[in-house]
């Protein structure tokens, strides 16, 4: 059985700046341009059955304004009408409306539970697209650069079950075979699930084919099915379709495979009814893993292999529990005994401790965490400020304030500890795990349409830009830019909304809620001599920080980021924002 490789990013120290004293506030006005929408944006508000944290992350926060990343300066958004609108810029002076390049068939106002349509690029000719109600259309649209060669066709669509929205795709061409591989993703009720909140995270790997020799239409050729507890981060299929890369705060694990969906679904639900293999409990130095041996065990008849991020224990010849640990052990300080109820207790010692393990093994779900008493108490009391029989309580009465100038609130980090996942496509079996412990995802970018899209992640009070080499086994994620300081500065931004940053990093952008945008600039040449008073040496260049503020008053629906331009989509409202104007 071949073991998932524990890995981590490596920074490029060269890409860091040690000595960035912060952002300057640059009063330089930026040229804005409006444009009024002949139709409002298909905005889908959350209904009252979408409660959850992973509803809101999914659909709530949705970006409706898509960025056509095989050409510049071209976004598309979809209106109320069912058109996708699109909006092409050669000339911030010449702004035509917004065009229509195409029109869903089916009339959306019709569906109640419906969700926000959804467009994904896939190539140059080629875009993927669902209405929101659980239709998968497939569109050739010729080259779209060129409006007199640009026509959208629907080459493929197929109602696909409950509604999803589309998060990435890929085009491939291999032995004269066309293949699009798209990435689903729903939030679907879990019967089962008593503790939880009730909804699971599915992402569906699809994959349409077509034979140029034999077959003339595009067909269904793979469906595999992942599960989590948690909307990913970020995800995407490689570009040669061989894996697949997850960033996450729970683990995503294949539960259905092939086309043969009922027989898996079935087997899928009887699993979860058997009672667990092994319980845990964890204390901030150990873990604790209980397993009820079977009859006439014997101590030969166990054997326990520990390493530093891996356990196997092997029960009578069968492999009872194999896989990477979610974090590092101190395997020779971890022991084994058996005790005197036929149960065999392990104890894993923690290398870094202090540090919840949200799972014992990573992607491993036969297991159950048991909370200690202690611990609930414990836990109780810190939340017991929270709670009172009295209507209107005064918790902070006789507690003496907090010393604001020991702690600000951008330094504190969520206790969540996401994981980067590599899977491969034809095993379906993770290959690399990267856990990300306090490096908070921020956003997404694609930097070459050809390649995976990068992903920005804090590394202390940085931001660091990473993208994806799937063909590079040992290395696969490259530092590529650094954004200094702006993980420490989004972390204040109480209201954020939006995140972005151009593809050729000579900025990054961030939008509220309603109305404002914050542009922070690369460090640049400074054309007057500047001085550091502090250390007395010449300051050569200098990061610039602006403020856009739109005239609305609606809320911002869509935020996109090119080398020149920011768009940002309000319901009725498109508005351009000239970043870069020395073009």
């Amino acid at each position: 059985m071949e073991v998932a490789a524990n890995c981590s990013l490596r920074v490029k120290r060269p890409l860091l700046d040690p000595r960035f004293e912060g952002y300057k506030l640059s009063l330089e006005p930026l040229p804005c341009y409006q444009l009024e929408l002949d139709a409002a944006v298909a905005e889908v508000k959350l209904r009252d059955d979408q409660y959850t944290l992973e509803h809101m992350h999914a659909f709530g926060m949705y970006n409706y304004l898509h960025c056509d990343s095989w050409y510049q300066d071209s976004v598309y958004y979809v209106d109320n009408l069912g058109r996708i609108m699109n909006l092409t810029v050669m000339l911030d002076t010449a702004l035509g409306k917004p065009r229509e390049v195409f029109r869903l068939p089916t009339d959306l106002i019709a569906y109640d539970d419906r969700l926000c349509a959804s467009i994904h690029f896939t190539s140059s000719t080629w875009v993927t697209l669902s209405d929101g109600t659980g239709r998968l259309y497939l569109i050739g649209t010729g080259e779209r650069g060129n409006s007199a060669s640009e026509k959208w066709e629907i080459m493929f669509n197929e109602e696909l079950g409950n509604p999803f929205i589309i998060i990435h795709s890929i085009s491939l061409l291999k032995a004269e075979e066309h293949s699009i591989a798209t990435l689903l993703l729903r939030i679907e009720r879990e019967e089962l699930d008593m503790k939880g909140s009730g909804f699971c995270v599915s992402l569906e790997w699809v994959t349409i084919s077509k034979k140029n020799k034999d077959k003339r239409k595009y067909e269904i050729t793979k469906r595999n099915i992942l599960h989590g507890k948690s909307v990913p981060h970020y995800a995407a299929i490689e570009p040669d379709g061989n894996g697949l890369m997850i960033v996450s705060y729970k683990s995503f694990t294949f539960v259905q495979v092939g086309q043969n969906l009922e027989e898996s679904k079935d087997e899928d639900m009887s699993e979860k009814i058997k009672e667990p293999l092994y319980y845990w409990q964890q204390t901030e130095d150990d873990l604790t893993v209980t397993v009820s041996l079977p009859e006439d065990c014997t101590k030969e008849d166990i054997q326990i292999q520990f390493l530093p991020d891996h356990v196997n224990v092997v029960l009578k010849g069968q492999r009872f529990l194999e896989g990477n640990l979610y974090s590092s052990i101190d395997h020779e300080s971890s022991t084994w005994i058996i005790k005197e109820n036929n149960s065999l207790e392990i104890s894993l010692i923690k290398k870094n401790e202090g540090l919840t393990w949200p799972e014992l093994v990573v992607g491993d779900k036969q297991g159950e965490f048991i909370r200690d008493s202690a611990q609930c108490a414990a836990i109780a009391e810190r939340l017991m400020h929270l709670t009172s029989d009295e209507l209107n309580p005064n918790p902070d009465k006789g507690k003496p304030p907090c010393n604001a100038q020991e702690l600000e609130e951008c330094d504190i980090f969520f206790e969540e500890s996401s994981s980067l996942c590599r899977f491969d496509g034809s095993t379906l079996k993770t290959t690399h795990v990267v856990n990300l412990g306090s490096n908070q995802y921020l956003f997404s970018v694609i930097v070459d349409p050809k390649e995976m899209p990068c992903f920005c992640l804090r590394h202390d009070v940085d931001a660091l830009l990473w993208q994806p080499h799937s063909s590079n086994q040992d290395d696969m994620w490259e530092h590529i830019a650094t954004f200094n300081a702006l993980g420490y500065v989004q972390a204040s931004k109480r209201d954020k909304k939006f995140f972005a940053c151009a593809p050729n990093y000579s900025y990054a952008a961030l939008c509220e809620c309603l109305r404002r945008v914050f542009i922070y600039r690369q460090p640049t040449p400074m054309s007057t001599v500047l001085y550091n008073r502090k250390e007395g040496r010449q300051v050569g260049q200098v990061a610039k920080q602006q403020v856009a503020s739109l005239e609305t008053s609606d809320p911002i629906l869509g935020f996109q980021a090119t080398n020149e331009r920011l768009f940002v989509l309000t319901t009725k409202n498109l508005f351009l924002i000239k970043v870069n104007t020395e073009n």
